[in-house]
Protein backbone atom coordinates (compact mmCIF):
# COMPACT_ATOMS: atom_id res chain seq x y z
CA UNK A 1 0.00 0.00 0.00
CA UNK A 2 1.56 3.39 -1.07
CA UNK A 3 0.20 6.20 0.48
CA UNK A 4 -0.09 9.73 -1.25
CA UNK A 5 -0.93 13.13 0.90
CA UNK A 6 -2.20 15.28 -1.80
CA UNK A 7 -3.24 17.84 0.53
CA UNK A 8 -2.42 18.57 4.16
CA UNK A 9 -4.67 21.61 4.57
CA UNK A 10 -7.53 23.43 6.35
CA UNK A 11 -10.64 24.86 3.98
CA UNK A 12 -9.05 28.14 3.09
CA UNK A 13 -5.77 26.43 2.59
CA UNK A 14 -2.14 27.71 3.42
CA UNK A 15 -1.31 30.68 2.84
CA UNK A 16 -4.54 31.88 3.57
CA UNK A 17 -5.35 35.10 1.30
CA UNK A 18 -4.49 38.21 2.71
CA UNK A 19 -2.68 36.73 5.85
CA UNK A 20 0.85 37.99 6.89
CA UNK A 21 1.33 36.21 9.46
CA UNK A 22 4.44 33.49 9.93
CA UNK A 23 3.24 30.14 8.53
CA UNK A 24 1.71 32.07 5.62
CA UNK A 25 4.35 33.49 4.44
CA UNK A 26 6.95 30.53 5.63
CA UNK A 27 9.19 29.92 2.59
CA UNK A 28 9.16 25.87 3.94
CA UNK A 29 7.45 24.02 1.36
CA UNK A 30 6.24 21.67 4.03
CA UNK A 31 3.84 24.80 5.29
CA UNK A 32 2.28 25.03 1.81
CA UNK A 33 -1.02 23.54 2.26
CA UNK A 34 -3.51 22.75 -0.54
CA UNK A 35 -7.07 21.66 0.70
CA UNK A 36 -6.81 18.34 2.41
CA UNK A 37 -7.00 14.97 -0.14
CA UNK A 38 -4.87 11.40 0.51
CA UNK A 39 -4.28 9.16 -2.42
CA UNK A 40 -3.90 5.24 -1.70
CA UNK A 41 -2.14 3.01 -4.53
CA UNK A 42 -2.39 -0.70 -4.06
CA UNK A 43 -1.14 -3.00 -6.69
CA UNK A 44 -1.77 -1.21 -10.08
CA UNK A 45 -5.52 0.03 -8.34
CA UNK A 46 -5.37 3.85 -7.07
CA UNK A 47 -8.19 5.25 -5.20
CA UNK A 48 -8.49 9.01 -3.67
CA UNK A 49 -10.32 10.37 -0.96
CA UNK A 50 -12.05 13.28 -0.70
CA UNK A 51 -11.52 15.40 -4.03
CA UNK A 52 -10.92 19.08 -3.11
CA UNK A 53 -11.36 22.51 -5.39
CA UNK A 54 -7.49 21.63 -5.33
CA UNK A 55 -7.54 18.46 -7.33
CA UNK A 56 -6.70 19.82 -10.13
CA UNK A 57 -3.52 21.31 -9.05
CA UNK A 58 -2.83 17.90 -7.04
CA UNK A 59 -3.35 15.46 -10.13
CA UNK A 60 -1.26 17.75 -11.81
CA UNK A 61 1.56 17.28 -9.37
CA UNK A 62 1.27 14.10 -8.42
CA UNK A 63 0.61 12.39 -12.31
CA UNK A 64 -2.97 11.35 -11.47
CA UNK A 65 -3.48 10.36 -15.09
CA UNK A 66 -5.94 7.37 -13.80
CA UNK A 67 -8.81 6.95 -10.98
CA UNK A 68 -10.27 3.70 -9.79
CA UNK A 69 -12.36 4.77 -7.26
CA UNK A 70 -13.18 7.80 -5.26
CA UNK A 71 -14.58 7.98 -1.54
CA UNK A 72 -16.06 11.42 0.07
CA UNK A 73 -16.01 11.70 3.48
CA UNK A 74 -18.76 14.54 3.26
CA UNK A 75 -20.17 16.95 1.30
CA UNK A 76 -18.26 20.14 2.28
CA UNK A 77 -16.62 22.84 -0.28
CA UNK A 78 -12.97 21.87 0.52
CA UNK A 79 -14.04 18.05 0.64
CA UNK A 80 -16.25 18.03 -2.75
CA UNK A 81 -15.66 20.87 -5.29
CA UNK A 82 -12.83 18.99 -7.08
CA UNK A 83 -15.34 16.62 -8.62
CA UNK A 84 -15.78 18.31 -12.34
CA UNK A 85 -11.68 17.86 -12.20
CA UNK A 86 -12.41 14.34 -13.25
CA UNK A 87 -13.41 14.70 -16.75
CA UNK A 88 -10.38 14.19 -18.32
CA UNK A 89 -9.97 10.85 -16.64
CA UNK A 90 -13.44 10.40 -17.57
CA UNK A 91 -12.66 10.84 -21.82
CA UNK A 92 -9.87 8.40 -21.31
CA UNK A 93 -11.31 5.84 -18.74
CA UNK A 94 -14.93 6.25 -18.59
CA UNK A 95 -17.48 6.92 -15.15
CA UNK A 96 -15.42 6.76 -12.00
CA UNK A 97 -16.98 4.74 -9.22
CA UNK A 98 -17.98 7.00 -5.86
CA UNK A 99 -18.42 5.94 -2.67
CA UNK A 100 -20.29 7.72 0.14
CA UNK A 101 -22.86 7.51 2.40
CA UNK A 102 -26.52 8.59 2.23
CA UNK A 103 -26.03 11.52 4.05
CA UNK A 104 -22.82 12.83 1.48
CA UNK A 105 -25.13 11.64 -1.75
CA UNK A 106 -28.12 14.16 -0.28
CA UNK A 107 -25.79 17.04 -0.59
CA UNK A 108 -23.10 16.18 -3.44
CA UNK A 109 -26.76 15.82 -5.69
CA UNK A 110 -27.32 19.08 -4.66
CA UNK A 111 -24.24 20.76 -5.64
CA UNK A 112 -23.89 18.56 -8.88
CA UNK A 113 -27.59 18.87 -9.63
CA UNK A 114 -26.24 18.93 -13.09
CA UNK A 115 -24.81 15.58 -13.39
CA UNK A 116 -27.62 13.67 -12.18
CA UNK A 117 -30.44 15.15 -13.76
CA UNK A 118 -28.06 15.34 -17.51
CA UNK A 119 -30.32 18.83 -18.20
CA UNK A 120 -26.59 20.30 -19.41
CA UNK A 121 -26.31 21.38 -22.35
CA UNK A 122 -22.80 21.85 -23.59
CA UNK A 123 -19.35 21.16 -22.39
CA UNK A 124 -18.55 17.84 -20.71
CA UNK A 125 -20.11 16.32 -17.49
CA UNK A 126 -18.46 14.50 -14.69
CA UNK A 127 -19.24 10.62 -15.10
CA UNK A 128 -19.69 9.02 -12.46
CA UNK A 129 -20.75 5.24 -10.62
CA UNK A 130 -22.70 5.62 -7.50
CA UNK A 131 -22.56 3.95 -4.38
CA UNK A 132 -23.64 4.17 -1.49
CA UNK A 133 -22.06 2.96 1.95
CA UNK A 134 -24.16 0.85 3.99
CA UNK A 135 -21.12 -0.95 5.64
CA UNK A 136 -17.55 -2.89 4.66
CA UNK A 137 -16.85 -2.87 1.21
CA UNK A 138 -13.85 -4.18 -1.09
CA UNK A 139 -12.60 -1.40 -3.57
CA UNK A 140 -9.01 -1.76 -5.66
CA UNK A 141 -7.84 -5.03 -3.81
CA UNK A 142 -8.62 -3.08 -0.11
CA UNK A 143 -11.33 -4.09 2.90
CA UNK A 144 -12.72 -0.69 3.65
CA UNK A 145 -14.20 -0.44 6.80
CA UNK A 146 -16.43 2.97 7.30
CA UNK A 147 -17.12 4.36 10.50
CA UNK A 148 -19.17 7.89 11.47
CA UNK A 149 -17.25 10.68 13.55
CA UNK A 150 -18.62 13.98 14.33
CA UNK A 151 -18.34 17.33 12.83
CA UNK A 152 -20.25 19.90 14.82
CA UNK A 153 -23.24 18.08 14.06
CA UNK A 154 -22.52 16.46 10.65
CA UNK A 155 -21.82 12.99 10.69
CA UNK A 156 -18.60 12.47 9.02
CA UNK A 157 -17.39 9.06 7.34
CA UNK A 158 -14.31 7.89 7.91
CA UNK A 159 -12.01 4.92 6.98
CA UNK A 160 -10.05 1.91 7.31
CA UNK A 161 -8.23 0.40 5.08
CA UNK A 162 -6.73 -3.09 5.42
CA UNK A 163 -4.74 -5.18 2.69
CA UNK A 164 -4.44 -8.03 4.77
CA UNK A 165 -1.00 -7.00 5.83
CA UNK A 166 -1.48 -2.93 7.11
CA UNK A 167 -3.26 -1.54 8.89
CA UNK A 168 -4.38 2.51 8.09
CA UNK A 169 -7.47 4.73 8.88
CA UNK A 170 -7.91 8.22 7.83
CA UNK A 171 -10.37 10.64 10.00
CA UNK A 172 -10.97 14.42 8.68
CA UNK A 173 -13.46 17.19 9.75
CA UNK A 174 -14.47 15.84 13.37
CA UNK A 175 -14.81 17.24 16.61
CA UNK A 176 -15.74 13.56 18.58
CA UNK A 177 -15.21 10.34 17.44
CA UNK A 178 -17.84 8.17 18.80
CA UNK A 179 -16.78 4.85 21.28
CA UNK A 180 -18.25 2.31 18.15
CA UNK A 181 -16.22 4.32 15.99
CA UNK A 182 -13.52 3.79 18.63
CA UNK A 183 -13.63 0.15 18.82
CA UNK A 184 -13.08 0.24 14.94
CA UNK A 185 -9.43 2.27 15.45
CA UNK A 186 -7.33 0.07 17.00
CA UNK A 187 -4.24 -2.56 15.71
CA UNK A 188 -3.39 0.28 13.24
CA UNK A 189 -0.24 0.84 11.25
CA UNK A 190 -1.21 4.43 10.42
CA UNK A 191 -3.89 6.83 11.45
CA UNK A 192 -4.12 9.57 9.60
CA UNK A 193 -5.94 12.19 11.50
CA UNK A 194 -7.56 15.81 11.64
CA UNK A 195 -5.35 18.50 13.79
CA UNK A 196 -6.67 21.82 13.09
CA UNK A 197 -4.63 24.33 15.76
CA UNK A 198 -3.64 24.43 19.23
CA UNK A 199 -6.86 26.19 20.62
CA UNK A 200 -10.49 24.60 20.86
CA UNK A 201 -12.76 24.49 17.82
CA UNK A 202 -16.58 23.93 17.85
CA UNK A 203 -15.95 21.53 14.70
CA UNK A 204 -12.56 20.18 14.68
CA UNK A 205 -10.13 18.58 16.86
CA UNK A 206 -7.16 21.03 18.35
CA UNK A 207 -4.01 19.41 18.89
CA UNK A 208 -4.30 18.14 22.81
CA UNK A 209 -7.59 16.10 21.94
CA UNK A 210 -6.17 14.72 18.39
CA UNK A 211 -3.06 13.33 20.62
CA UNK A 212 -5.29 11.91 23.32
CA UNK A 213 -7.06 10.10 20.27
CA UNK A 214 -3.70 8.79 19.46
CA UNK A 215 -2.36 8.18 23.06
CA UNK A 216 -5.69 6.11 23.61
CA UNK A 217 -5.49 3.61 20.26
CA UNK A 218 -1.85 3.42 20.13
CA UNK A 219 -1.09 2.99 16.19
CA UNK A 220 2.12 2.56 15.48
CA UNK A 221 2.34 5.50 13.57
CA UNK A 222 0.20 9.08 13.39
CA UNK A 223 0.38 11.65 11.00
CA UNK A 224 -1.46 14.87 11.06
CA UNK A 225 -3.62 16.54 8.16
CA UNK A 226 -6.53 19.24 8.05
CA UNK A 227 -3.86 21.47 9.64
CA UNK A 228 -4.63 25.67 9.90
CA UNK A 229 -1.65 28.42 9.95
CA UNK A 230 -1.45 27.86 13.75
CA UNK A 231 1.07 25.32 12.97
CA UNK A 232 4.48 25.53 11.14
CA UNK A 233 5.90 22.54 10.61
CA UNK A 234 9.38 22.86 11.73
CA UNK A 235 8.36 23.60 15.20
CA UNK A 236 5.26 21.62 15.54
CA UNK A 237 7.43 18.40 14.69
CA UNK A 238 9.55 19.41 17.73
CA UNK A 239 6.69 19.02 20.32
CA UNK A 240 5.12 16.29 18.75
CA UNK A 241 5.49 12.40 20.84
CA UNK A 242 6.96 10.46 19.81
CA UNK A 243 5.29 8.40 16.58
CA UNK A 244 3.40 11.50 15.82
CA UNK A 245 4.22 13.72 12.99
CA UNK A 246 2.50 16.36 10.54
CA UNK A 247 2.09 15.48 7.32
CA UNK A 248 2.53 17.49 4.41
CA UNK A 249 1.66 17.94 0.82
CA UNK A 250 3.13 15.63 -1.64
CA UNK A 251 4.31 13.04 1.51
CA UNK A 252 5.19 9.32 0.18
CA UNK A 253 4.62 6.28 2.61
CA UNK A 254 5.14 3.05 1.67
CA UNK A 255 3.39 0.33 3.89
Amino acid sequence: MRITFLGTGTSVGIPMIGCECAVCQSEDPRDKRLRTGLMIEHGDQRLIVDISADFRQQALRENVNRLDALLITHCHADHVLGLDDIRPINFRHGAVPVYASDITWQGIRRVFYYIFERTHVGGGLAQITPHTIEGDFDVCGLRVTPFDVIHGRLPVTGFRFSDGKNEVAFITDCNFIPEASLAKLHGLDLLIIDALRFKPHVTHLHLDQTLNYIAELKPRRALLTHMGHDFKHSELSRILPDGVEPAYDGLRIEL
